[in-house]
C-alpha cells in the first residue's frame, strides 16, 4: 500500500532568512493526519540564506539526522563538538537528557539547502552523542547505501532507533528494495524525479509505504532517494 504526501502539501514556513517545508507537524505549522511516521517524526527541507542560521537552542530525547544537499552547514553543540557538514556527509546528534547546539550557514555568499531528520528514540534519558561519516556518490549511484542503522553496520552512522536510512542517487537504471513483513517504509525525494512502483515522483514528494512486497524505483532524472525502513511501533 503506498500513500503519497506531494511536495506542495508540505507545511511551509518562510522567515526571510529561513525557507523551509515540513513533511511532518513542526513548529506554528500543525495537521493532525500528518504527526509522522512510525518512530519518524520529523523531515523539514530548510534552505538557510547566506551567514543565516539557528542559534543555539535546546533539544531532549530525540535521534536527529542532518543531511545537506548543497552548499555547507556549520554545527556547534554543547558537547563540545564544532564541524561543516557538507554534500555526501551525514551528521547524527542524540538529545538524550538534554544538549544545546546551533546550525549556521558556513558560507557568507550561498545558501544551504538541508534536510532535518528526528527519529523519536527507542528510549528516554540516553546519554548524548553525536557522529559525522561521509558517503561517496559512486558508494550511491545506482544502488541502496546504508546511510544510518541502529548498529551501525556497514559503517553506517548509529541511531538509538530500529531505522535503517538509505540514500540512492538514480539515473535511468531501476533498483529494487525489498522489504520485511515486520516493517515500514518512508521515501523522500530529495531532488530529481523518479518513478516508483509506477507512481511518478518528485523533489519534495514523500511515500508511506505498508505491505509491498518490493519497492522498485525506476526512470531517475537526477534523482537523490532517502529511503526510511522502520520498525513499526506496537
Amino acid at each position: 500500500m503506498l500513500s503519497v504526501r506531494k511536495s506542495h502539501e508540505r507545511g511551509p514556513t518562510d522567515l526571510g532568512w529561513l525557507k523551509s517545508q515540513h513533511t511532518f507537524s513542526f513548529g506554528h505549522y500543525f495537521d493532525q493526519n500528518h504527526m509522522g511516521f512510525e518512530s519518524l517524526r520529523v523531515i523539514n527541507d530548510d534552505v538557510v540564506a547566506p551567514g543565516a542560521g539557528f542559534g543555539t537552542h535546546p533539544h531532549a530525547d530525540m535521534e536527529i539526522i542532518s543531511y545537506v544537499l548543497e552548499g555547507s552547514l556549520e554545527h556547534k553543540d554543547s558537547m563540545g563538538n564544532g564541524s561543516i557538514i557538507r554534500p555526501g556527509e551525514v551528521q547524527r546528534l542524540s538529545a538524550g537528557t538534554g544538549i544545546t547546539h546551533s546550525e549556521f550557514n558556513h558560507s557568507k555568499t550561498d545558501p544551504v539547502h538541508f534536510l532535518q531528520i528526528w527519529f523519536l528514540p527507542e528510549s528516554k534519558g540516553i546519554e548524548p552523542g553525536y557522529e559525522q561519516k561521509t558517503f561517496s556518490d559512486a558508494d550511491k549511484t545506482g544502488q541502496f547505501r546504508l546511510v544510518a542503522s541502529r548498529d551501525g553496520r556497514e559503517d553506517s552512522v548509529s541511531l538509538h532507533q530500529d531505522v535503517d536510512m538509505y540514500v540512492a542517487l538514480i539515473n535511468l537504471e531501476p533498483i529494487v528494495f525489498k522489504p520485511s513483513a515486520s516493517r515500514a517504509q518512508w521515501v523522500h525525494i530529495a531532488r530529481g524525479a523518479v518513478t516508483l512502483n509506477d507512481q511518478p515522483l518528485e523533489a519534495g514528494d514523500g511515500v508511506a509505504i505498508r505491505e509491498e512486497s518490493e519497492i522498485i524505483l525506476s526512470e531517475g532524472q537526477d534523482a537523490e532517494v532517502i529511503l526510511f525502513d522502520i520498525k513499526t511501533l506496537d
